[in-house]
């Protein structure tokens, strides 16, 4: 059963000399093969505060296969986070079932699971899958992610 419809991963690189270091750690968040997977993650770049360039790295996952293996991951690295997640899980829902999650980048760069609130992150935005669409079953849905993951 689909519990979720799309997952958004973004990660924001100011400096030239991390980013491969970045783009490894947020491999690390996809637990599969990308280029077997056909899964690309997009580069962009922008313009930050005092015209400094900064890269911006996504990835759009839709496919069931990739939006289950990485919840599946993102649970078990998790730990402990996760009562985190659901003591917060109304304020990290919004009204188009959109569940927001935000990992600490200097932790994940050290391998560690981490929730933040600072914008230094990894920004996940999960789509939560529920019939019929309501808060409600999308909250349920994903205190059963939480407990049991998919």
């Amino acid at each position: 059963m689909r519990v979720v419809n799309n997952i958004s991963v973004r990660v924001f690189c100011r400096e030239v000399k991390d980013r491969e270091l970045i783009v490894t750690k947020l491999k690390l968040l996809l637990p599969f093969d990308l280029e077997k997977e056909k899964v690309k993650i997009e580069e962009r770049s922008a313009e930050g505060f005092e015209d400094r360039q900064i890269k911006i790295f996504s990835v759009e996952l839709n496919r069931e296969r990739h939006t289950n293996a990485f919840i599946n991951n993102l649970i078990e690295n998790l730990g402990e986070e996760k009562k985190t997640l659901l003591e917060q899980l109304e304020s990290r829902l919004d009204n188009e079932l959109n569940f927001f999650i935000r990992l600490d980048k200097e932790m994940l760069l050290k391998g560690r699971f981490v929730l933040t609130d600072s914008g230094n992150c990894y920004h996940i935005r999960i789509n939560i899958a529920s019939f019929p669409k309501s808060r409600a079953n999308a909250v349920n849905v994903i205190k059963n992610i939480l407990c049991c993951p998919v």
